[in-house]
């Protein structure tokens, strides 16, 4: 009895020692199909820009290249580049919310309910960036492509508080950035899906 707790003890133990060798060379492989399609944010915005028409070839770039983030290994990757167009959005919609706040408080009490619906728009979107994110970084590209999609609204619904006042809207130029990259975000999501 004792020699076959011994012998299964010695397989038990065969059996560590190659999981212990076989994981780290699966691991390995990973990382070779990550290293194996880098894709350039010239490359990444061409085909945004080829496959959706609200992507800008020349803005993308040039939004992609000032960001900071833009020089990590994670944006070497089209997976990257969505997250990282992503996460750029949210600053957008966080920064034109903030903005929105600052205004809606120097103005009167009966004029601040564009302002309100427009924070109100802004906080969503800026939550659904945040959840497509999440998705993003598991890889659940149908559920973030659905979730950027909806958050696409809020600049339209914020300009549409101003109806009628047009060459009023005190925040157009951030409505305009949030939504260019918002779209940026859905173009590279789609591509990496």
């Amino acid at each position: 009895m004792e020699s076959s707790s011994v012998v299964t003890s010695l397989i038990c133990l065969l059996f560590i020692a190659l999981a212990a060798i076989i994981a780290p060379a699966h691991a390995g492989d990973q990382e070779v199909e990550e290293c194996a399609s880098p894709m350039s944010i010239e490359e990444a915005c061409r085909g945004a820009s080829e496959t959706h028409h609200a992507v800008a070839y020349d803005h993308c770039v040039a939004s992609l290249t000032a960001d900071p983030r833009s020089r990590s290994s994670e944006a070497r990757s089209l997976h990257g580049l969505a997250m990282l167009a992503t996460r750029m959005a949210i600053d957008h919609a966080t920064s034109t919310e903030c903005k929105m706040g600052d205004l809606a408080e120097l103005e009167a009490v009966d004029a601040r309910a564009r302002f309100d619906h427009c924070l109100e728009q802004y906080g969503g979107a800026a939550d659904l960036l945040r959840d497509a994110l999440d998705n993003l970084k598991v890889r659940i590209y149908g559920t973030a492509m659905e979730q950027l999609s909806a958050a696409l609204g809020a600049a339209e619904s914020c300009e549409d508080a101003w109806k009628g006042d047009e060459g009023n809207i005190p925040i157009a130029a951030h409505d305009r950035e949030y939504g260019r990259m918002a779209h940026i975000a859905i173009g590279f999501t789609h591509a990496a899906a």
